[in-house]
């Protein structure tokens, strides 16, 4: 049986704003993939090779964005702000429940 494939953070319906997109936004902030990596084309264990990552990176922060250090929390609301304009764009609406 093939691996699933990713189509993309930039390909997902409504700007992915979903688990697998913040795998992604949090792999930039914290610099394991470039910005410019949208992983299309990734296997589901690449994905969750990525997913392992970002987690122990947010480990050493309390999984919290208040604890981050200033350039990474910078980070975090800038690639967070422009994720959350993106997908508004595409319709994405954070009042909505997954079912609607």
């Amino acid at each position: 049986m093939a691996d699933k494939i990713y189509e993309g953070i930039h390909n997902a319906p409504k700007g992915a704003m979903n688990p697998t997109g913040n795998i992604i936004r949090d792999a930039w902030v914290f610099g394991l993939i470039p910005e410019t990596e949208s992983c299309e084309g990734w296997t589901v264990p690449r994905i969750t090779d990525l997913y392992d990552k970002v987690t122990l990176e947010w480990e050493k922060y309390g999984h919290l964005v208040s604890n981050l250090p200033e350039d990474l929390a910078e980070r975090h609301s800038r690639i967070y702000q422009q994720a959350i304009t993106e997908a508004k764009a595409k319709g994405w609406d954070p009042e909505l429940g997954d079912d609607d």
